[in-house]
């Protein structure tokens, strides 16, 4: 029987349900809605739940968001119960095909690789202990441009996050960075 436990997330409309198995062997899928959830029956099925907005999958856990008009005490007990119904099946439910290459792959510039190489090592664990996930999508002219997902994408301290955190962290090691933003 899997085990679940829910952890409170920096952003009040999230919730991060952790389990004790792997999901995904690594990195993030978001489901920001429900389309993007077609292929990935447990997904759907949170989807299923009214009131739940967005889904993300991390390597052991759940990240469900939900709507201003909906408590977590009417909502947590039936995201449980679906996430143990499936997990117990033993499958995890998650079209792993959805998930996007590693942020460590080849390619890019020095620069890139740099920003990559911080936002893997340091900055995205600390940031799925918080339910959410921060992917690299480019760097141009002095920018960086990162996706922010689960917890994170509409997380009330996301900018602060974002700039106090993230940007002063990669312009130590990198001095080029001008900006970080969200995409």
């Amino acid at each position: 029987m899997v085990n679940i436990s829910a952890q409170i997330t920096p952003n009040p409309h999230t919730l991060k349900f952790v389990v004790d198995r792997m999901l995904l062997e690594y990195g993030s899928i978001d489901f920001s809605n429900r389309e993007k959830a077609a292929t990935s029956p447990l997904v759907l099925k949170l989807y299923g739940i009214d009131g739940v907005t967005a889904i993300m999958v991390g390597t052991n856990f759940v990240s469900v968001t939900k709507s201003n008009s909906v408590d977590w005490t009417n909502l947590a007990e039936p995201v449980i119960s679906i996430l143990q119904k499936e997990l117990d099946s033993g499958e995890t439910g998650v079209d792993v095909s959805l998930l996007t290459a590693s942020t460590t792959s080849e390619g890019g510039s020095d620069i890139e690789a740099r920003i990559r190489e911080i936002l893997d090592n340091e900055i995205r664990p600390a940031v799925a202990m918080d339910g959410g996930d921060i992917t690299f999508h480019s760097y141009e002219d002095g920018i960086v441009m990162l996706r922010l997902q689960g917890a994170c994408s509409s997380c009330p301290s996301s900018t602060l996050t974002l700039k106090m955190g993230i940007e002063n962290r990669l312009r130590e090691e990198i001095p080029e960075i001008r900006d970080v933003v969200q995409i």
